[in-house]
C-alpha cells in the first residue's frame, strides 16, 4: 500500500509534468525577482541629508551636557591586559603574535588607521608587517600579498585596509574576491564570508567578530548602557561597520548578540531623522561629516560616532583634522552619552583588532 504522502507527491509531479508539456517556454511563469547582486546600490548620501531639519531640538532631561564615553581609556585597559598576555607567551614559548596589514593607495583616513595600528602593536609587543601597494596595482598583486602572509607562520592575523580605492566608475577592486583569498584562521578583521555568515546565523560563533562593531558593543557594556529591549538605529549598512553592528545588536541565541530592536538607516531611507529620533542607542557609520544633527536625536539617547572624516586644516601636523558623522556640539546638548571623534570608537577598534590577533595567535600556537 502506497503511503498518503508519497501518493500526494506522485499526483503533484504528474500534474506539473502535464502542465509543463501543455505550455510553451514563453508561457511558463518565471520568478520576477532578479539576482540579489544586481539589486545592490552604492550608498551615495545626498547633500539634503546634511542640512539641519526644522524639527525643534530638545535638551536631555538628565544633564545639561552628555557624558563623554572615553574610548581611549577603555582601550588602554584592554591593551594593558594584552601586553601582559604577550609577555607570558614570549616567556613560555618564545613567540609573540604577528599582525600584517595590506595597504593599497594613500587614503588619509586609511593612513591614520594604519599609523594607529603600528603604534598599538609596538605598545603590546606584537610583531608587525605591512605591504604597501600603489593605487594602480592589480587585484592579483593584492591577492599575492595575501597569499604570502597566509603562508607565513609568524603572522597570525592579516587585514586588508578597507575600503579599497576605486580606480574609476568602471574599474574597482573586487573586495569579495580578495577577502576569499584570506585565510579564515587569520581573518582578524572578521570580514571573511564565513565569519560574517556565522555571525548572522543563530547558534553559530564566528572565529572573529569585526573590530569596529565589537568595539561599539564593548563601549556600551563598559559604560553600563542597557541594550536588551532598547530601540537601536544604525546609520550606514557597510560590510565593515553597519551590517556587523546590526547583527551584534539584534536578537539571537549566541552570547555576543544583545537583543535590541534594531533598524538601519541608509542613503535611500525616507525621513531618516524621524527614524533616528526613536533610537535609545544610535550608531552613526555613514562616513558623512556632521550628518547627524541635534534634531535627529532622541533626548537622553546614547550616541556612538563611528565616522572618521578628514577635514582640511593647515594648522594640523598632517594638514587635516578628523571629525565624526555626528555634530558633536549639538549632540552633547541632547544625548545622555556620546563618543568623541577622535578618541571614541577609533581606539576601541584598534584594541579589538589586537584582541582578535592575540586570540588567533593562541589558537595557532596552542597556547592557553
Amino acid at each position: 500500500m502506497i503511503p498518503v504522502r508519497m501518493m500526494r507527491k506522485m499526483v503533484w509531479e504528474r500534474s506539473m509534468n502535464k502542465l509543463s508539456r501543455g505550455l510553451s517556454s514563453s508561457q511558463i511563469r518565471k520568478p520576477r525577482s532578479p539576482s540579489l547582486v544586481s539589486l545592490d546600490l552604492i550608498d551615495e548620501w545626498s547633500s539634503t541629508f546634511t542640512r539641519s531639519h526644522s524639527h525643534p531640538i530638545q535638551k536631555s532631561t538628565n544633564n545639561d551636557t552628555a557624558r563623554i564615553i572615553d574610548g581611549r581609556s577603555a582601550a588602554e585597559e584592554i591593551k594593558s591586559s594584552i601586553a601582559i598576555e604577550v609577555s607570558r607567551m614570549k616567556e613560555s614559548i618564545g613567540k609573540v603574535p604577528g599582525l600584517a596589514v595590506i595597504l593599497v593607495g594613500q587614503r588619509r583616513d586609511s593612513l591614520a588607521y594604519v599609523r594607529n595600528k603600528i603604534m598599538a602593536c609596538h605598545e603590546v609587543g606584537f610583531r608587525f608587517s605591512i605591504a604597501e601597494l600603489p593605487e594602480s596595482c592589480t587585484e592579483d598583486a593584492v591577492c599575492d600579498a595575501l597569499s604570502n602572509y597566509n603562508k607565513d607562520a609568524s603572522i597570525h592575523g592579516i587585514l586588508v585596509q578597507l575600503p579599497l580605492p576605486q580606480k574609476s566608475l568602471e574599474q574597482h577592486f573586487d573586495e569579495g574576491k580578495i577577502l576569499n583569498v584570506l585565510s579564515l584562521e587569520k581573518d582578524v578583521d572578521g570580514f571573511h564570508p564565513l565569519n560574517i555568515g556565522n555571525l548572522a546565523i543563530q547558534g553559530r560563533e564566528p572565529l572573529f567578530i569585526p573590530c569596529t562593531a565589537k568595539g561599539c558593543i564593548e563601549l556600551l557594556l563598559s559604560s553600563d548602557v542597557e541594550i536588551v529591549g532598547k530601540r537601536a538605529v544604525v546609520i550606514g549598512r557597510s560590510n565593515i561597520v553597519g551590517l556587523p553592528t546590526f547583527l551584534l545588536l539584534q536578537c539571537g541565541q549566541c552570547l555576543q548578540r544583545h537583543h535590541a530592536t534594531v533598524s538601519i538607516v541608509h542613503a535611500y531611507s525616507e525621513n531618516p531623522e524621524i527614524i533616528t529620533r526613536e533610537a535609545d542607542i544610535l550608531v552613526a557609520a555613514a562616513g558623512v561629516p556632521n550628518l547627524v544633527r541635534g534634531s535627529w536625536l532622541k533626548p537622553g539617547a546614547v550616541v556612538l560616532d563611528v565616522g572618521i572624516n578628514p577635514i582640511e586644516d593647515p594648522e594640523s601636523e598632517h594638514g587635516y583634522r578628523l571629525i565624526g558623522d555626528v555634530c558633536f556640539e549639538e549632540a552633547v546638548r541632547i544625548a545622555s552619552a556620546v563618543t568623541p571623534v577622535p578618541g571614541g570608537v577609533g581606539p576601541m577598534t584598534v584594541a579589538m583588532l589586537l584582541l582578535n590577533t592575540l586570540e588567533a595567535a593562541k589558537r595557532a600556537l596552542c597556547f592557553t
